[in-house]
């Protein structure tokens, strides 16, 4: 159990990010199966060198389970995925330090991220727990796993691994070097609507929203620390090491790409899953990059046949 002074209840000092009373309807739109719609609960968390975490604990009895997003992403990015685990897992879905509701810090470096993991799994009295993470939360997962292989339950990494196609990101960074948030979530949603114009509209405000918040000022800002500068040659040499946990980790892992996805490839993920002992690979359909996004019931299908698999879940 986690323990209660950690426990920020929905309401109390937190209004911004994506309107959770959203979340069903969306959801339903996209396939997820649930039962309980009840919004979660928010965590503080003490991360690395007493940096304050936020968290979305999403409740449940089952193995712990702990969900990493990408970069300039937030917790928020899971809440489909999480919303369909209700009940399987105990699912906490985490804000990287410096996105979200976590503080932002002095100390950005990727082992401060990985030191972050270890530190949140003590906070929760977690002695060893399911690790999913997507795109840089992949990656920062597969590096806490090569560390501390005994905390981990089974790895989950999601368009991400040795062979990533960096020019696939070029649409995603040009959207960020193109826009601000300064003129408001309906300019953004427009913004985001030209840019892939299939859309829906009602899941891009919803995604919009979770990666926004309004500054003291009025002023609107993305949900991240814009101090925060990408170091992309040294994480993609990191994303290169994945390989290190593939010789330490013993335990299952599976390694998901986007069926549609630019980044990761067939090939790369099928080569990164065969370097661990037990390791597999899938492919989700009608997603790109965040899969958790696009087609979070395909993603949750592969999570629980993974995890059946294993007896843990």
């Amino acid at each position: 159990m986690t323990d209660p002074s950690f426990i920020v209840e929905v309401g109390q000092g937190r209004t911004q990010g994506a309107d959770f009373a959203q979340l069903p309807a969306l959801a339903r739109r996209l396939g997820v199966s649930f039962r309980d719609a009840t919004p979660p609960r928010h965590l503080a968390l003490q991360g690395a060198g007493g940096v304050r975490l936020h968290a979305l604990d999403w409740g449940g009895d089952g193995a712990p389970a702990l969900f990493l997003h990408g970069g300039r992403l937030t917790a928020q990015t899971w809440d489909y995925v999480c919303l369909g685990l209700r009940g399987r897992v105990r699912a906490i879905a985490l804000d990287l330090r410096g996105h979200g509701d976590s503080d932002r810090s002095e100390d950005y470096t990727f082992d401060s991220d990985v030191a972050d993991i270890g530190a949140v799994l003590d906070a929760l009295a977690w002695p060893r727990a399911h690790l999913v993470g997507m795109s840089y939360g992949g990656f920062t997962a597969a590096h806490f796993a090569a560390a501390a292989p005994q905390r981990v339950l089974s790895l989950v990494t999601i368009d991400v691994g040795p062979g990533v196609a960096f020019e696939g990101t070029a649409r995603m960074r040009g959207f960020f070097r193109r826009v601000h948030p300064s003129a408001g979530l309906d300019a953004m949603v427009e913004a985001a609507m030209q840019t892939s114009p299939w859309s829906d509209r009602e899941r891009v405000t919803y995604r919009m929203a979770a990666m926004m918040r309004r500054r003291e000022s009025g002023d609107w800002d993305w949900a991240y620390d814009g101090h925060r500068s990408p170091d992309y040659p040294a994480l993609l040499a990191k994303v290169e090491e994945m390989v290190i946990a593939a010789e330490r980790v013993a335990g299952p892992c599976l390694v998901v790409r986007g069926g549609r996805s630019e980044v990761f490839s067939d090939e790369a993920a099928a080569r990164f899953a065969a370097r661990f002992a037990n390791g597999e690979w899938i492919a989700v359909p009608d997603a790109g990059h965040n899969v958790q996004e696009d087609n979070p019931a395909g993603l949750i299908a592969a999570l629980l046949r993974f995890w059946s698999q294993l007896a843990l879940a």
